[in-house]
């Protein structure tokens, strides 16, 4: 058996918002769609599923992101993610500039947690709370040719 990450699904509050988010950190959106009508009830398990979703890609075509917007059932807002929950909490990208990057967060409003990290002289990385509370890791490899 042969086995392939597709996408990693998150739900959002605001999906044109997160778009933004993300497109303006680099990625690309590959389509748009609302999805409804028993195939969706059946595949995620809600009766009555009728959701907004997009998939964003990374520029080197291996990562991508399936934003949700449920608009019926209501979505449920629970408090943010804190990085030490168990249970799937963040999306880590590298970025070749975590300065530019943490510009381009900041636009959307979202900031470093606590400020940039350097690891052994090997990485620079950061926390950010992105749209609807996502945490977003940017990390930038000081090895780097």
């Amino acid at each position: 058996m042969t086995i392939k990450l597709e996408n990693v699904g998150i739900a959002v509050r605001d999906i044109d918002a997160t778009i933004a988010f993300f497109t303006d950190l680099g990625l690309e959106v590959v389509g748009r769609d609302t999805i409804s009508g028993d195939w969706a009830d059946t595949a995620v398990g809600l009766d009555g599923n009728h959701a907004k979703i997009a998939v964003l890609r990374t520029p080197d075509g291996h990562g991508q992101l399936e934003l949700f917007e449920y608009l019926h059932p209501d979505a449920i807002e629970t408090n943010p993610t804190l990085p030490n929950e168990i249970g799937m909490h963040r999306i880590a990208f590298s970025v070749d500039d975590i300065d530019a990057a943490l510009e381009v967060a900041a636009r959307h409003g979202c900031h470093p947690l606590r400020g940039v990290a350097t690891y052994r002289d090997v990485y620079k990385l950061t926390y950010v709370r992105g749209p609807s509370g996502i945490l977003v890791m940017l990390a930038e490899d000081l090895k780097r040719d």
